[in-house]
């Protein structure tokens, strides 16, 4: 049996478990980056099937678009973040010894708006950009 775990890095870390065999998720949640770290070892550590994480890693981003001068140094501040939790996500799993697949951001289906994604994934629970953008990362493995 394979478990999948879909992370939209950030301050405000999204975090998804798929259960392959069953076709459904575990959990959708958000929580801050030491704790999603804490969760995944721990999940990993404990579990007897096989666990990879996915992640959106905005170092493999290699498109921007155009705003103004204000907006432009906001983006970069924020991408800057991303980029350096996207590293610490790949330190963390490496020396932990977890297998992980880092996914550049155009290559996911983001942004769905709530009601979308829980047609799509039937999850009727609560969620937020972060944990839709996590979920869909590992939905349907």
């Amino acid at each position: 049996m394979a478990k999948f775990i879909g992370i939209d890095v950030g301050t405000h870390t999204g975090i998804a478990i798929w259960n392959s065999s069953r076709k459904r998720f575990e959990m959708v949640d958000a929580m801050p980056i030491h704790r999603a770290l804490h969760l995944v070892h721990q999940y990993a550590l404990a579990s007897t099937d096989d666990v990879t994480v996915v992640f959106e890693d905005a170092r493999l981003r290699k498109w921007y678009g155009t705003h103004t001068a204000e907006k432009d140094r906001a983006k970069l501040q924020g991408a800057g973040s991303v980029k350096r939790d996207s590293t610490i996500w790949e330190e963390a799993l490496t020396d932990w010894g977890i297998p992980f697949v880092k996914k550049a951001p155009k290559n996911n289906m983001t942004k769905l708006p709530a009601e979308t994604f829980a047609k799509i994934t039937g999850w009727k629970g609560r969620t937020n950009e972060h944990v839709r953008d996590a979920a869909m990362l590992v939905y349907g493995r």
